[in-house]
């Protein structure tokens, strides 16, 4: 049986600093892209990821899982998401359809806040399907990035940029899908909401 974990209503720890230090990055990130300092934008998508990494790892092992956490993370990788994806396509490297898929997710998975919210509920925890899908996203854009050029590099870093997209764009609208699931069954569950 999974132990459950305890959920704080802290704000001043670890985890949430790291969270804020992603949030706070964003705008740094989306103007380095703009502005072509490819080098840059990957170094701070690098600091940002191991930042995802351990805000989580250490609010777990330290016991400080918060409920500011749990909105903050998710917030810093789908606006990590939507500035590269956004800086993507403004460069040209991404074609506009896929910018528009992934962001129509997101889209999509807002209009549950809502129904969530009339059946008592705040956002769903995040499952693993969701961070999996995040984490190829996260790998593909910085090897999108090192995919521009003409060189051994960047010949290398292609196909696997490429990779990283696809399987992230399939498991994000999986993720999707099964979060709509969820919240289908919440408000059914919940009694006064099923129709």
């Amino acid at each position: 049986m999974a132990r459950q974990e305890q959920v704080s209503d802290r704000v001043l720890t670890l985890p949430n600093a790291l969270s804020l230090l992603r949030l706070v990055l964003v705008p740094v990130f989306f103007w380095l892209i703009l502005s072509k300092r490819d080098g840059a934008a990957l170094v701070v998508l690098m600091v940002s990821g191991a930042s995802d990494y351990f805000d989580g790892a250490l609010a777990r092992r330290w016991g400080q899982v918060s409920r500011v956490g749990q909105l903050l993370d998710p917030l810093a990788d789908r606006l990590y998401i939507f500035s590269t994806l956004l800086g993507l396509g403004l460069r040209g490297i991404l074609p506009w359809w896929v910018v528009g898929l992934l962001v129509g997710r997101d889209v999509l998975l807002t209009v549950t806040i809502p129904v969530l919210a009339r059946a008592g509920y705040g956002p769903l925890p995040v499952q693993f399907l969701g961070k999996a899908a995040t984490f190829n996203l996260l790998y593909a854009f910085p090897l999108l990035l090192l995919a521009q050029g003409n060189n051994l590099a960047a010949d290398l870093a292609r196909p696997a940029a490429w990779a990283f997209a696809w399987w992230g764009i399939a498991l994000y609208w999986w993720a999707a899908w099964l979060y709509l699931r969820q919240v289908a069954a919440v408000v059914r569950d919940t009694p006064g909401q099923a129709a």
